[in-house]
């Protein structure tokens, strides 16, 4: 399907038509302008910059401000992308009230398309103010990663019956509740074909099996800047390590043996 410009609408459709959505996290304008050139259908500006960019343990550092000035370098690379900002922790648990002026500041501040939160029936309130707000939210289900300090780890999620059978409860909430899609992270393949089965909003798998309705992967993964994280869910498309490693070394032997900058590359 040639889209000009991703919309909730457009995405709709391609779940309806049963063709699948691509998603990539980015964090500046030069990723977001060659993601987009490629056609990825949906930029997630993530709170995994807190990892990938600033080098912390866990999503939870990251600040509202800091999320809105990596989106605002997303949203000037993307022309046909739709792009999507996670709320960061702090900004919406609370009540509400904040959630609804954390994804105004957003939108107002950046100029994205959407926001996404974590979160189950206990965020469903402040979804449907959210959304009856005209801001359109994607929701987050299974492995919640600003919750880690109360799961203790990063293993595959509702593998037992209680908690297969809260999230496909959740699942039914958060589109009740006006949510456009959700992510599913972490979870059993046959669950996540369940709940996208039961569901007429697209699901955006990470870890999640192939019957999602669309995946996502964090870039550093995917391009294999990161290679020293390796889960099973991650296809890694390239080494760029390797390769920026190997530019690096070169340029460095250039410039000490007085090769760079040649005569040709002089003024």
């Amino acid at each position: 399907m040639s889209i000009k410009k991703i919309t909730t609408n457009s995405l709709l459709k391609m779940k309806v038509n049963g063709e699948k959505i691509s998603m990539l996290t980015a964090y500046d304008y030069s990723f977001a302008r060659l993601f987009d050139a490629a056609g990825v259908d949906i930029l997630l500006v993530g709170d995994s910059a807190s990892n990938v960019m600033a080098g912390n343990e866990t999503t939870l550092p990251i600040t509202l401000d800091q999320m809105i000035y990596h989106a605002q370098c997303v949203i000037k690379g993307a022309q046909r992308s739709f792009v999507v900002v996670d709320l960061p922790f702090g900004s919406y648990q609370s009540n509400s009230e904040i959630a609804l002026a954390s994804s105004i500041k957003i939108m107002k501040e950046t100029g994205a398309h959407a926001i996404k939160l974590e979160g189950g029936e206990e965020v469903a309130d402040s979804i449907k103010r959210i959304v009856s707000a005209g801001i359109p939210v994607m929701g987050h289900l299974g492995l919640t990663p600003q919750s880690i300090n109360k799961f203790g780890t990063y293993s595959v999620r509702a593998k037992e019956d209680s908690e297969a059978e809260k999230l496909k409860y959740d699942s039914k909430v958060l589109q009740d509740a006006g949510c456009f899609a959700v992510v599913l992270e972490k979870i059993p393949a046959l669950l996540a074909k369940e709940v996208s089965e039961s569901l007429s909003i697209p699901t955006i798998g990470i870890g999640a099996g192939k019957y999602c309705d669309g995946q996502v992967l964090v870039m550093h993964d995917m391009l294999g800047i990161n290679s020293a994280f390796k889960p099973r869910f991650i296809r890694q498309y390239l080494n760029l390590e390797t390769l920026i490693n190997g530019a690096v070394t070169q340029y460095i032997a250039d410039v000490k043996s007085n090769d760079f900058p040649n005569e040709s590359e002089s003024y």
